[in-house]
């Protein structure tokens, strides 16, 4: 049975359509698999009897020749897409008892396509994180460890329960969540692929909101063939997403063609930060000679704006965040703590609720949003959000698809950076200019570090061009051939 938690997502498909085996035997390997990851706490509620009910409706299915997209494939969900009633709860200590009565777009479109859940996936606390340090539910621990050293690594966030349980081999595939490289970044320290698709093309309706104009949910899966076929099955256009675009979903795993011959990928030269580690720079000289060797023209190109992501991320991503963030107050579902006043109640129970990253982050939010700061801090935090947005599009002129690492450094220490919130916020460097321009992007594994930890390769494409983003990121991954197991 454990063989079958090896298969690829693709595979597994194949396997249950040629009868090898039944989507009971699946979801029961991984059931099984879930359990023996229990140490790693990358699962905050785990759902096995719904995923014997999902398998035994696929086995009929199946039987009938009736099979959809994702028939008996078994997958994790992120905490932050609400389940009905399953406990959902951000990781947060103030969506305790929370159990939506009703079901996340996304989620919706991937039981209507067959899939099957093993249940919640541990994340940082309302998605506030780069590292899984800041859920109320516990740290989650990486599979991974540093060569000659047994420390419990971080396996990267806020989508880090996902990224552990799919690259431990517990789940075929999961969902996750990228409003500065959540999905990216995670998928980099883990060694597992990981997709932002372009904001719009999945449902934000029934997410747990973090930043409303960054948000995006993506696929978190072993390969990128499985990436392709789980987008496929997860986005669509939504009329309750206001922000949901109406253009129809093409065939992703179609666009897998392994022909990138006269593409043109950009090499942004701002990307080469200063103290970079030089392993991710030889990778990245490693992934533009991979790609140059598949009949890939290389372009230089500039983002002269780069530099002010980060700081314009973290003046918007606070400031909506304090705005979604004031619907919890106790009221009408979640944690209550008792007061004197409506206002006391109010007070109590935030601070009772929210974690430290939570309030800081709140804080910050509702400072540049005071009157007085809102003209020089948020305004012209988007000025700069409009100008990181007209370089791509002038970089996109010269060139199809734009190659960059995805992560400045390998996986650290649980603990080691907590003291450091700026420490912690550089790990994002390269994966936030794409969501403030709402850019495709992908992180594929490439290699791994003198530490024996993987790294990973980013691709960012064109606004709905996730087709061109995911032929090129299987070349890389065909080239790549990273076998590597935790």
């Amino acid at each position: 049975m454990s063989t079958l938690t090896e298969l690829s997502l693709a595979d597994a498909r194949d396997g249950l359509r040629a009868k090898k085996f039944s989507a009971r035997e699946l979801a029961e390997a991984h059931i099984a698999a879930v359990t023996r990851i229990k140490p790693l706490n990358a699962f905050i509620t785990e759902t096995p009897d719904a995923a014997l009910e999902g398998a035994a409706e696929a086995d009929r299915r199946l039987a009938k020749g009736e099979a959809r997209a994702m028939e008996g494939l078994p997958i994790a969900i992120k905490d932050l897409f609400c389940t009905e009633g399953v406990l959902t709860t951000a990781g947060s200590h103030i969506l305790d008892g929370f159990k939506p009565p009703y079901e996340s777009t996304v989620t919706a479109n991937l039981w209507k396509a067959g899939a099957v859940m093993l249940g919640k996936t541990n994340m940082d606390e309302f998605a506030m994180g780069s590292s899984n340090m800041t859920s109320y539910h516990g740290p989650v621990e990486s599979p991974w460890r540093r060569r000659g050293d047994n420390r419990p690594l971080v396996p990267g966030g806020s989508s880090g329960g996902s990224a552990a349980a799919v690259a431990a081999r517990a789940a075929l595939g999961a969902t996750g969540t990228d409003t500065g490289g959540s999905i990216r970044q995670p998928a980099a320290f883990s060694g597992i692929v990981g997709m932002k698709p372009t904001y719009g093309r999945c449902s934000r309706w029934g997410i747990v909101a973090f930043a409303s104009s960054l948000d995006q949910a993506g696929p978190m899966t072993r390969t990128v063939r499985d990436a392709a076929i789980m987008l496929g099955a997860m986005a669509g256009h939504d009329p309750k997403d206001s922000t949901s675009v109406d253009r129809p979903v093409p065939d992703y795993e179609k666009a897998l063609t392994g022909n990138v011959r006269g593409l043109k990928i950009g090499i942004p030269k701002e990307y080469r930060v200063d103290g970079m580690n030089p392993e991710i720079d030889r990778l990245w000289e490693q992934g533009i000679a991979w790609l140059k060797a598949a009949g890939v023209e290389t372009v230089a190109i500039s983002l002269p704006h780069t530099k002010y992501a980060l700081p314009a991320y973290y003046i918007v991503a606070p400031a909506e965040a304090s705005s979604n963030l004031a619907r919890y107050d106790g009221v009408r579902y979640g944690l209550r703590v008792p007061g004197g006043t409506l206002d006391e109640m109010y007070e109590k129970t935030r601070a009772a609720g929210f974690g430290k990253e939570v309030r800081r982050r709140v804080m910050i939010g509702t400072y540049v949003l005071s009157a007085g700061y809102y003209d020089a801090y948020y305004n012209k935090a988007r000025q700069i959000r409009t100008l990181i947005a007209r370089d791509f599009a002038e970089a996109y002129r010269k060139c199809d698809v734009i190659l960059t690492p995805t992560s400045p450094n390998t996986a650290f220490a649980v603990g080691e950076k907590m003291d450091d919130p700026i420490a912690m916020y550089l790990n994002d460097v390269f994966t936030v200019p794409g969501n403030l321009a709402g850019l495709p992007g992908i992180s594929v594994p490439a290699g791994l570090g003198g530490d024996g930890l993987p790294l990973g390769l980013q691709v960012l494409g064109r606004a709905f061009d996730e087709e061109t983003v995911l032929r090129v990121a299987e070349v890389l991954e065909r080239a790549a051939d990273f076998k590597h197991k935790p």
